[in-house]
């Protein structure tokens, strides 16, 4: 599926002036203002702060590993076929120094044979999250044994909640990436889902 142009967007994006003048107004960073999601969000600046504070929060890590918050956003973007989301993300995750193998065993995990327990219980409650609404009952004990603290299992979930609540935005908007950005780094690669869209 070919990146969503400005032209196919469904709700305008704010000038990049705007969007700043408007996410100052709203206290969101002018950072934030600069992605094409945000500008679309400030249409209505109550729910652009919204959406922006709790990126912050879950974005500090202050319990999760930041890590495996990364490769949750990532397995995400792949399985719900958000080029956006994978895009944008992909970006964060090198960042952090995550290598291309690391990330891209997001695309099929369960073979992946460098994962060890802390990423599979993620990336399963990430999957089960996306496929049946919620973690279930074997893998949330399995997350449970591995991390222990309530803490991390909460951001887990608000984390895999917020980048799947995310990723409807971002394709339901069809929100275009920025400009100059190549899409599905580093090989182009499409997920089967969004093939078909």
């Amino acid at each position: 599926m070919p990146p969503t142009t400005d032209s196919t967007v469904r709700i305008p994006l704010l000038t990049q002036e705007k969007a700043k003048e408007v996410a100052a107004e709203a206290g969101v960073s002018e950072l934030l203002a600069s992605l094409n999601v945000f500008r679309a969000l400030l249409h209505q600046p109550g729910l652009a702060k919204a959406v922006a504070g709790v990126l912050n929060e879950l974005l500090r890590g202050r319990a999760l590993d930041p890590r495996l918050r990364e490769l949750v956003i990532m397995r995400l973007g792949w399985k719900t076929g958000s080029v956006y989301e994978w895009t944008q993300h992909w970006r964060v995750a090198r960042s952090m120094g995550m290598s291309e193998e690391e990330i891209l065993g997001v695309r099929d995990w369960r073979n992946h044979g460098a994962y060890g327990n802390p990423e599979r219980c993620v990336l399963a409650a990430t999957d089960e999250c996306v496929d049946a609404g919620a973690v279930q009952p074997a893998t949330w004990a399995a997350c449970e044994a591995e991390f222990g603290d309530p803490a991390v299992l909460l951001e887990l979930v608000a984390a895999i909640g917020n980048w799947r609540f995310v990723s409807s935005l971002l394709q339901s908007l069809q929100i275009p990436l920025e400009d100059g950005v190549a899409a599905w780094p580093p090989d182009g690669q499409v997920p089967p889902a969004a093939e078909d869209g």
